[in-house]
């Protein structure tokens, strides 16, 4: 029972409330019933990053010892907007970017996840059929003023910021979803704690057990500021290619390295405690970090692939060019090169690419372009920006 506690206890944020979980894994085990564990997730980007991994690593930790998962994706749910974290009303997602990215989820997840013991649903299930009849009755059962207690709403109507009814609705409904699972623990980031306790409440109003609920921290970014995130460009996919994944890892600071270990890694917490006493009696810590890029490198592509990453990256430090390089074609030689970078996608923009010129930032064949005004004529180069972006680039009339 202690070890189960000590997995569930892992990395996370807060447990509530604790007394209540250990009682169901004690019933759990007695009677050798599985828990219901949920994790919801509205699917509004096509891509899962190493952020979103942190509860799913948690999922399955806790799918290990033996209790079903359910991964829920919330189709209904993004056609109102999560209002978690705003100042302003989120845009909701069509029916189209929904369907899109929701089929990406779920084949992500299933790289932590095993797909086997999954349980995969999508809350559309109960919500449609719920009708408008359904609706205002379960909005019966909370109030405004419990529902302005939340910090986003607060600080919003404080501010005069407008706030939409149909925002009122979202941690309702996400509430109602752990009715329609009967779950009896729900997983979640910090920000979505309102949401989750909403669960407990909506259960216990229908008459159910009420779930327990387990927070864990927000990832932070590369940046070792920010939480990991795609709008904020410090993130690291996990559908991203393996030399760029294990480049990024390997990026970041070696404060951050030790919660991204215990938050990302499936090694034990002794393991860890020892390798960190390793590094702090003066072994080098970019050690420490290269088992991390390449756990988790291996974890999305396979261990050859984490392999030939570490090789390209010592390539790379050596100043050589990568075995492989992306191919790009190009016409209208002689073609100035800002827009030979851009048309190339190795520069977001002309501006970008003459600021990594006057930087010394760009090579072709070798060799650092200082002339902004310079003119490429046909052929085929490889041309660098920065340490980690090459491409061949076929450039004709």
């Amino acid at each position: 029972m202690q070890s189960a506690l000590d997995v569930t206890l892992r990395g996370c944020e807060e447990l509530l409330p604790r007394a209540e979980w250990v009682a169901k894994l004690q019933r759990s085990h007695r009677t050798g019933q599985p828990l219901r564990i949920k994790l919801g997730l509205d699917p509004t980007a096509p891509d899962i990053h190493l952020g979103h991994t942190v509860v799913l690593n948690k999922l399955r930790q806790l799918q290990d010892l033996g209790h079903t998962v359910i991964f829920l994706i919330g189709d209904f749910t993004s056609m109102i907007g999560d209002p978690s974290g705003r100042n302003t009303t989120r845009p909701p997602l069509t029916a189209e970017q929904i369907k899109a990215n929701a089929e990406t989820y779920y084949r992500q997840a299933s790289l932590v996840l095993d797909p086997a013991r999954t349980e995969i649903r999508y809350n559309s299930e109960w919500s449609d059929p719920l009708g408008a009849r359904g609706l205002i009755a379960l909005a019966s059962r909370y109030t405004v003023a419990r529902m302005m207690e939340r910090d986003d709403f607060t600080n919003r109507f404080k501010a005069g910021t407008p706030i939409s009814v149909h925002e009122f609705l979202y941690p309702l409904m996400q509430g109602y979803d752990s009715v329609a699972l009967q779950s009896d623990l729900e997983l979640g980031g910090t920000d979505q704690k309102f949401n989750l306790l909403m669960g407990r409440h909506l259960q216990q109003e229908y008459g159910q057990e009420p779930q327990c609920i387990l927070t864990m921290p927000l990832l932070v970014g590369l940046d070792g500021v920010e939480k990991m995130s795609k709008s904020k460009g410090n993130y690291i996919g996990i559908s991203e290619p393996a030399n760029a994944m294990y480049a990024k890892l390997l990026s970041i600071s070696d404060t951050l390295m030790w919660t991204y270990y215990t938050l990302l890694s499936f090694r034990s917490e002794a393991d860890i405690a020892a390798l960190k006493a390793e590094v702090e009696a003066g072994r080098n810590p970019k050690d420490a970090k290269v088992l991390l890029a390449k756990e988790i490198t291996a974890r999305f592509h396979g261990a050859a692939a984490a392999d030939a990453a570490e090789q390209d990256f010592q390539n790379r430090a050596r100043g050589g060019v990568p075995d492989v390089l992306p191919e790009v074609s190009l016409s209208g030689a002689p073609l100035g090169i800002s827009a030979l970078l851009r048309q190339a996608g190795l520069v977001a923009s002309g501006g970008e690419g003459q600021r990594l010129i006057e930087q010394n930032g760009v090579r072709i064949d070798g060799t650092t372009i200082s002339d902004k005004a310079l003119r490429v004529e046909a052929g085929t180069y490889v041309v660098q920006v920065g340490k980690r972006k090459f491409a061949r680039v076929t450039l004709v009339a």
